[in-house]
């Protein structure tokens, strides 16, 4: 049974989050660029390798969203 999630990131700056974490994706991902969202699709045959990808994909999202942050705040 393959089990799937999707993670969406949205905001004006979602594609800065996102584009850098795409080289690491493995071939059971898939991310989608929109105009103000990205999107990751997610699959695999078992829960714990699911959640697995996951996780480290939220970890590599929050340091890439903070260095965008960080980068915009000090534009300002």
């Amino acid at each position: 049974m393959k089990t799937k999630a999707e993670i969406e990131i949205s905001g004006a700056n979602a594609d800065f989050v996102a584009i850098p974490l795409m080289p690491d994706n493995m071939a059971n991902m898939r991310t989608d660029i929109r105009e103000k969202s990205v999107v990751t699709y997610f699959e695999a045959q078992k829960i714990g390798s699911l959640i697995t990808s996951v996780d480290d994909y939220l970890m590599n999202a929050k340091v890439a969203q903070d260095m965008v942050e960080l980068i915009v705040s000090t534009k300002s």
